[in-house]
């Protein structure tokens, strides 16, 4: 269960110990925004235009200027040149040779269910298209800025290894990968970054000079937009002698929304679980999975605990959800109906600590959530420390048929019988 956390909510690790994080609630913005924001720091990319309706790709591919295109599905997710709609359009990218042929295709992803390796089989809304001018690399690179948790710093992660899963180059070629720290406030010298450039095998003075200049200005980005990860993938030395930046992934960080009220208007929570994107109103730290044993934990190590429990019993949690230390009745009356939005939940489990928090405002929250969302789905509750007398009887005057529990073996169980029985 940590790794399936893992893999979804922290981090990787590429190279000699550079981290990328991938927090899932870290924001992410999709590909032409990206080319936006590229563009607006002077970093070149190919020209790029989005569209949201196939009429509207019609009159952008008529305008653009050439009718070498590519088409582009705008979905927060990697693989779409290999996914597929829900319609059963293979295919999220495409060459283009015509302005008809740019609406057709358009009609077949825009309103449409993207589905790739990383949406699972549910997919994510297509509400746009991106339609760019092919340009020919005549070699891919990779780059990016990232944190880096050993040295507390960022770096720019380069490879002359671009155009495929960076984690790949890591585990087979790990010397192809260039880690060049960077200092916070100065960012990138000119002698650094062109040196970087040279290790990477630019082939002139003028693409070594091109490919520097860009590593500063992302690295510029990242400071002035508090950036979480810039990857760019890849970073192409075109046949024609330019340097462009072909595709870029952004993430920033969520604590620094309020002065980063620009990049958070750019946020799409089309792409995103609605039941995540409910449970950050009322700042519940939940993650979607695909058991059927709805949790409901206070304590980010306490829920991981008890996630492994229930997978010792034989059970699937459905959910990874930390009410924190400061949740109140109503915070935990929201927190079941998120549990209870999804059908698969078939029996809920409470596992409170009482430290900071108190067990008796989790027991009013409970009952409180039981009757006026008529819960019907079997309810296990354990509740230990702060207040626990207190909140036991309340549990108990309310009449309600809620499982309680003193131990965590024994209600973890209790919660994968009830879960199987339904």
């Amino acid at each position: 269960m940590h790794a399936v956390l893992r893999s979804r909510h922290e981090v990787e690790l590429i190279g000699d110990g550079v981290q990328i994080a991938g927090q899932k609630r870290f924001l992410s913005i999709h590909e032409y925004q990206s080319v936006e924001l590229l563009n607006s720091y002077g970093i070149p990319t190919p020209k790029s235009i989005a569209a949201h309706s196939p009429e509207e790709a019609l009159k952008v591919a008529k305008e653009f200027g050439t009718s070498d295109l590519v088409i582009k599905a705008q979905v927060l997710a990697g693989g779409r040149g290999k996914g597929h709609f829900e319609n059963g359009y293979q295919g999220g990218v495409h060459m283009v040779d015509s302005p008809q042929q740019a609406e057709d295709i358009a009609a077949k992803m825009i309103g449409h269910k993207l589905i790739t390796k990383q949406t699972g089989e549910k997919g994510r809304i297509c509400n746009a298209v991106m339609l760019a001018e092919r340009r020919t690399p005549d070699h891919e690179y990779y780059a990016a800025i990232l944190n880096d948790r050993a040295s507390q710093s960022p770096v720019l992660v380069a490879s002359a290894s671009g155009g495929m899963n960076i984690e790949d180059v890591a585990k087979e070629t790990p010397d192809a990968i260039i880690t060049t720290p960077i200092d916070f406030e100065k960012g990138l010298s000119d002698d650094v970054a062109l040196g970087v450039a040279k290790k990477l095998g630019f082939k002139t003075e003028s693409t070594q000079k091109q490919a520097a200049d860009i590593f500063q200005k992302l690295y510029k980005i990242f400071h002035d937009k508090d950036a979480t990860q810039i990857e760019i993938n890849p970073l192409a030395e075109t046949k024609d002698g330019a340097v462009l930046c072909m595709d870029a992934k952004f993430g920033f960080d969520d604590n620094a929304e309020f002065r980063q009220k620009d990049i958070f208007a750019l946020r799409d929570i089309s792409q995103e679980e609605p039941a995540e994107v409910e449970a950050q109103k009322y700042n519940l730290n939940f993650i979607k999975l695909d058991g059927n044993v709805g949790c409901l934990v206070n304590g980010a190590g306490l829920a991981m605990a008890t996630m492994d429990v229930l997978k010792l019993h034989g059970g699937d949690p459905a959910n990874f959800l930390d009410v924190g230390g400061g949740a109140t009745p109503e915070t935990v009356k929201a927190a079941f109906g998120i549990l209870l939005s999804d059908p698969n939940v078939k029996s809920i489990f409470v596992n409170i600590f009482g430290g900071i928090m108190r067990c008796d405002y989790i027991a009013e929250g409970v009952i409180q959530a039981t009757k006026e969302l008529q819960l019907k789905v079997p309810l296990v509750v354990r509740l230990q420390g702060t207040k626990e007398l207190e909140a036991k009887e309340l549990i108990k005057k309310s009449g309600l048929k809620i499982y309680p529990f003193d131990g965590l073996d024994d209600a973890a169980e209790k919660a994968v019988e009830l879960a199987h029985a339904a």
